[in-house]
């Protein structure tokens, strides 16, 4: 970790305070590298020699005469090198631990000045070897170990010291170029190395370090995508407002000013959901893979690496064996009802973050705090909504978009909670009596429709006339509330992976089973991700009427029109937009993991005020 210090004190903090690691591919690739020196037992021979008698025996004066006459035989002899791989020790005076790599010991085999012949293990000089897989420095500085490694190395060092060893050097073996380089052990290093210390443990005891200053450590750091270095510094500056474009209509969105950041995160996450929703599936796992049977019959194989979190809907059942591995890969699983409604979720222990969830429970009782919140969440949903309609309404009603424009305002301006919810359900109201105009029944061009038999009526159809629920009683209903219950998921997850309680919101009030803060990060992605599928799935054909049952006044999507919803819902989520504030590519889902880390950095005080994903 010191060795971390010295590289990034921000780093540092959020590996050993608050217990944060990502895995890169340099990690793995080190890890690969140690495991031959982590195989070792950390066996190392004891420093202190053997107590010697202040009076020689006959045996011991001859022995120091048949040692002087082989002076000439020994005095050039090399002496016998031990090498002890992994080796754990600590130090008190420092208040560190160490595991070397290797540890060279060289035993001295007599004492030709005083005519003593001493035990192997009576004078032993230990050089701690430390191995990496990169290279030294070039240009001038050829061949000379960078900050990190003298940390590392002369830490080693000094245990060795403290503990009893001679110790005057340290070699850091770097496999990309195959050079042994040498680091002297000087009062110089000890002094530069009790300062970092110092300052490493005044560090833990403060707020979290600045991110670095567009520095080029940023781009291969993995944990990048948890510091955020560019985006904290663009957020933490004064912001404007500015007018922007959309769809050739202006609107405002703010802006920050200052460099752009880099994209230092993926824009897309290597592994997807897994859905499963046929009653009688049970799931298991044989290894790392997850089997999906229907009684004895296996109908798919999923590696759980390839996996991000398992979805269940109804009566499917997971083995005890399949949670316990999930949980171990840090995958979560997801429950649901038939009908898609969101019951709860199992997940590991690696949520450490205990700081960031005591400011949302100190900050959470503070209502001006909570205001402040809450009016960016519903800000950005009106704000939002203003624009799905201004995209995808056959003719945007001018009055209506003013409306939402003025509620969007209204909203920032808030006196209360109960005041927002009253503008929130107001512009609520005014968009969905809009919403059929987005929906495209028939085709927009004629000759080009439905069949003459599909045109006729229908048992269905995806005319809306109002948003219902508990049950949804039409088929745009149902999937709203069943899109509404899949990111209701994700933002739930996203707010445990960033280290939140996702059931204490701002906005959202505390309700039991009902997690406020999911519901909170929600609002601003309802029309961005939810909405948006509905309409792709009715525009596009991707369901039709015949997709659809009805049991008394509830209808539901059937088991085929399900499985395509959750197609369609995956697409968008996985597709890539334009980042409005950074201005670089990510995804549905990589914006909202980006959402809930800039929340998480306005509670700590890194960023004064949070800014909802506005698209333009």
């Amino acid at each position: 970790m010191l060795n971390e210090f010295v590289y990034c004190q921000r780093l540092f903090y959020y590996e050993f305070v608050e217990g944060v690691f990502v895995e890169s591919v340099d990690t793995l690739r080190g890890g690969a590298i140690h495991q031959r020196v982590d195989s070792g037992s950390g066996a190392l021979p004891a420093a202190k020699k053997k107590p010697k008698s202040e009076k020689k025996t006959e045996n011991e004066a001859v022995a120091a005469v048949d040692a002087t006459s082989k002076e000439e035989e020994t005095q050039n002899a090399e002496p016998e090198i031990i090498h002890s791989r992994s080796v754990q020790m600590g130090s008190e005076r420092l208040g560190v631990v160490a595991k070397m790599d290797l540890v060279e010991v060289r035993a001295a085999w007599a004492n030709v000045a005083t005519g003593e012949a001493e035990d192997l293990f009576s004078a032993l000089e230990v050089c701690p070897v430390d191995y990496k897989a990169g290279a030294p420095k070039e240009g001038e500085e050829a061949n000379e170990l960078w900050d990190t490694d003298k940390m590392q190395l002369g830490l080693q060092a000094l245990i060795l010291r403290d503990n009893g060893y001679t110790c005057n050097e340290g070699v850091i073996y770097y496999r990309a170029t195959k050079q042994r380089v040498r680091l002297p052990i000087t009062p110089e290093l000890e002094s530069w190395i009790l300062q970092n210390i110092a300052d490493a443990k005044r560090v833990i005891a403060g707020p979290i370090p600045a991110p670095l200053v567009h520095s080029p450590k940023c781009v291969r750091c993995s944990l990048a995508p948890v510091c955020l270095p560019d985006e904290t510094r663009m957020l933490a500056q004064t912001t404007v407002k500015v007018d922007v474009s959309v769809d050739g209509k202006t609107s405002e969105s703010p802006q920050p000013n200052g460099e752009a950041p880099r994209r230092l995160i993926a824009a897309r996450d290597d592994t997807r959901p897994l859905y499963l929703n046929t009653p009688g599936y049970r799931v298991g796992c044989k290894d790392e893979v997850l089997v999906v049977k229907e009684k004895d019959r296996v109908i798919e194989e999923v590696r759980m690496r390839d996996v991000s979190h398992v979805a269940l809907f109804g009566n499917v059942q997971i083995s005890t064996q399949a949670i316990q591995s999930l949980c171990e890969q840090e995958v979560p699983v997801t429950y649901f009802s038939m009908g898609g409604w969101f019951y709860g979720i199992t997940r590991g222990h690696a949520l450490k973050n205990v700081f960031l969830r005591m400011e949302q429970f100190r900050l959470a009782r503070d209502e001006a705090t909570c205001l402040s919140l809450a009016r960016q969440f519903v800000h950005g949903k009106i704000r939002n909504h203003r624009t799905l309609l201004m995209r995808n309404h056959l003719e945007p009603p001018e009055v209506i978009i003013g409306k939402l424009k003025r509620a969007s305002e209204d909203a920032l301006t808030a006196a209360s909670i109960e005041e927002l919810l009253g503008i929130e359900g107001a512009a609520a109201s005014q968009y969905f009596q809009q919403f059929n105009g987005m929906v495209k029944v028939e085709d927009d061009l004629p000759g080009l429709g439905l069949s003459c038999e599909n045109t006729k009526q229908r048992m269905f159809n995806f005319n809306f006339n109002n948003r219902n629920r508990r049950p949804p009683t039409d088929p745009v209903n149902a999937m709203l509330s069943l899109a509404y219950s899949m990111l209701a998921k994700d933002c739930t997850l996203a707010a445990l992976a960033v280290g939140f309680d996702p059931y204490l919101g701002f906005y959202h009030q505390p309700r039991f089973g009902r997690p406020a803060l999911g519901l909170d990060l929600m609002e601003e992605f309802r029309p961005l991700v939810a909405e948006s599928t509905v309409l792709s799935c009715i525009n596009n054909r991707v369901v039709t009427d015949k997709d659809f049952v009805k049991a008394g006044q509830a209808v539901n999507l059937t088991a085929p029109g399900r499985k395509r919803f959750f197609q369609t819902y995956e697409q968008r989520m996985s597709s890539l937009i334009t980042h409005p504030l950074f201005d670089y590519k990510v995804s549905y889902r990589r914006a909202l993991e980006l959402q809930a880390r800039l929340l998480a950095k306005t509670l700590t005080g890194e960023i004064a005020e949070y800014i909802p994903l506005m698209t333009r």
